[in-house]
C-alpha cells in the first residue's frame, strides 16, 4: 500500500536545495498521497546520494552523501551532475521550481546502470511539458473533498496513536534517553597528564584499554563509542602511557567527557 501511494503520486517541487545540491522539496498534489512522518531524532550521520525520503509531508531526494533525517522510501537517479553538461543537465541541477516528479519501479542493477549512464548523457529521464491550472486543481479538491477529509482524519488518528506508543515506551524524545546517563564524576588530572575526551554523546560500546599503565602508540584505539548507530573510535594522538581510566564499558558518555588521562612518552 505504501509503495502504491508513493509511486502513484505526482510530486510538485516547492523548493530546491533542502539537503544540498538541488535536492527537491516536493509534496503530492493529491492530498490522499501525502504520507506524514517524523524525521529521525537525532539525524543519521550518513545518508547515501540519491536516497528518496519523506519528512513531515514532504518528499526529498538527497543530492549528495551527507547526514539526514528523512525516512527512506526508495532510491533514484541523480539530482545533481558535478562535472558534465548533458541534454538533461543543462545546469548542474536537474529540477526547477514547480516541476512535477513521478516514480516508477526498476530493479537494483538497472538503477545502478541508469545512474552510471545518466550523468554521462547516455540515459534520459522521461520529461513531458505540462501546465498547472490552479482553477482546475481547486475544482479537483472540491470534487474529492469527502474522500480527502476521510483520508486525512484516518492519517491523523494513526499518527496520534503511534505518538502515544512512543510516549508510553520512552521513545518520544532523544533527550529522555540521554537524561538516563549517570552524572559525570569529577576528574582530576595529575602533573604532566593530559585528558582524552569523548568527541560525541553516546554509549561506550567497547573499552579497548582496560588497565592503567598501558603504553599505546599514536593511532591506537583506546575505546569505541556508539552514537546514532555509528561506531566512533577514540584514538591516541601520539605515543602515550594511559595513567587513569574514567570510563566503563556500556556507560553513557557526554560530548567532551574525559575518558582517560595519559602521559606522553
Amino acid at each position: 500500500d505504501v509503495k502504491k501511494i508513493v509511486c502513484d503520486a505526482d510530486y510538485l517541487v516547492m523548493g530546491l536545495g533542502d539537503v544540498y545540491l538541488g535536492a527537491p522539496v516536493a509534496t503530492p498534489l493529491d492530498p490522499r498521497h501525502r504520507l506524514v512522518t517524523t524525521k529521525y531524532n537525532p539525524a543519521r550521520t550518513w545518508t547515501p546520494e540519491n536516497a528518496v525520503g519523506i519528512g513531515g509531508a514532504y518528499m526529498c531526494v538527497y543530492g549528495m552523501e551527507g547526514p539526514g533525517g528523512y525516512q527512506f522510501v526508495g532510491r533514484t537517479v541523480q539530482m545533481w551532475n558535478r562535472f558534465k553538461k548533458t541534454s538533461d543537465f543543462t545546469l548542474p541541477y536537474l529540477l526547477r521550481f514547480f516541476d512535477q516528479i513521478r516514480y516508477y519501479e526498476v530493479g537494483a542493477d538497472e538503477l545502478l546502470q541508469m545512474r552510471k549512464d545518466f550523468i554521462a548523457g547516455k540515459f534520459h529521464v522521461k520529461i513531458e511539458e505540462s501546465s498547472f491550472d490552479i482553477t482546475e486543481y481547486e475544482k479537483f479538491l472540491a470534487e474529492n473533498a469527502e474522500s480527502i477529509s476521510a483520508f486525512e482524519n484516518k492519517r491523523k488518528q494513526a499518527f496520534e496513536e503511534e505518538k502515544e506508543r512512543w510516549i508510553a515506551t520512552g521513545q518520544f524524545t532523544f533527550e529522555s534517553h540521554s537524561a538516563e546517563a549517570a552524572p559525570v564524576a569529577d576528574v582530576t588530572l595529575g602533573e604532566g597528564e593530559e585528558g582524552v575526551y569523548s568527541p560525541v554523546a553516546g554509549s561506550l560500546w567497547k573499552l579497548v584499554v582496560t588497565e592503567a599503565g598501558r603504553k599505546v602508540n599514536a593511532g591506537d584505539t583506546l575505546a569505541i563509542l556508539e552514537s546514532m548507530k555509528t561506531e566512533i573510535p577514540v584514538v591516541a594522538d601520539e605515543d602515550v602511557e594511559v595513567t587513569q581510566i574514567f570510563a566503563k564499558a556500556s556507560m553513557e558518555v557526554r560530548s567532551g567527557q574525559c575518558l582517560f588521562a595519559v602521559k606522553p612518552l
